[in-house]
């Protein structure tokens, strides 16, 4: 793939990020999902307003809006399943931004005037597509994820040790499989999506330190 492919892929990636399948399915009930529950566009709150069933539906859609982008350009541009030594730092950076940019259209969505969700389990999707350089970190991040949520009952806790853990891991494996040099785009760029997932994050972590979030199977106050 060339610049102007790589271009492409990331406009495309953003555009399919930005699809908000949180307002759509509840727009088919004749629900404004930005107006109930937390507001939020994501599968937590969908779930919370519309029932589980509709929640689980977002979060697979989520998923797939993150996965497939990053899985379609991986394969075209023959860097899905090298080894992090065998893919080149420019190709890592740019594969891996692929990604980046199907979050940045999820959270800042140009369909609903650059507003959007929280990015977690798109996030997922584009980690756990990124065979094999991210997929054991982001599973390792959602195994954090099920095992908070079920000590805490907060989803918002939970997404937030989760982006943290894929950070930590992204930098235990490069320490382990290559060096700081090669591997550095893994560790930039996990690095900003922790960063973003704590800044969306930032009214629950407020919540969180007050002892206010809502666990699960409660109303949100």
């Amino acid at each position: 793939m060339n610049g102007v492919d790589w271009t492409i892929a990331l406009v495309l990636s953003y555009l399919a990020g930005s699809i908000p399948f949180g307002v759509l399915i509840a727009r088919t009930k004749g629900v404004n999902i930005r107006e109930l529950g937390s507001k939020n566009i994501g599968a937590t709150n969908v779930g919370r307003v519309l029932g589980k069933k509709y929640g689980l539906i977002c979060f697979f859609l989520d998923v797939l809006k993150g996965a497939v982008p990053v899985l379609v350009v991986g394969m075209v541009s023959s860097v899905f399943g090298q080894s992090i030594e065998d893919t080149g730092t420019t190709e890592m950076l740019l594969w891996i931004s692929v990604a980046l940019a199907s979050l940045l259209g999820h959270m800042y969505s140009v369909f609903l005037k650059f507003g959007g969700g929280k990015g977690v389990a798109t996030t997922f999707g584009g980690m756990v597509a990124m065979w094999p350089l991210l997929t054991v970190p982001v599973l390792l991040a959602f195994f954090a994820w099920v095992i908070t949520v079920k000590g805490s009952r907060m989803i918002s806790l939970a997404s937030l040790v989760a982006s943290f853990v894929l950070f930590a891991d992204a930098v235990a494996i490069v320490l382990m499989q290559s060096t700081l040099q090669h591997a550095w785009p893994l560790l930039t760029v996990t690095g900003l999506i922790t960063c973003m997932v704590f800044w969306k994050h930032r009214s629950n972590i407020g919540r969180i330190a007050r002892g206010e979030e809502p666990l699960i199977g409660t109303a949100k106050p």
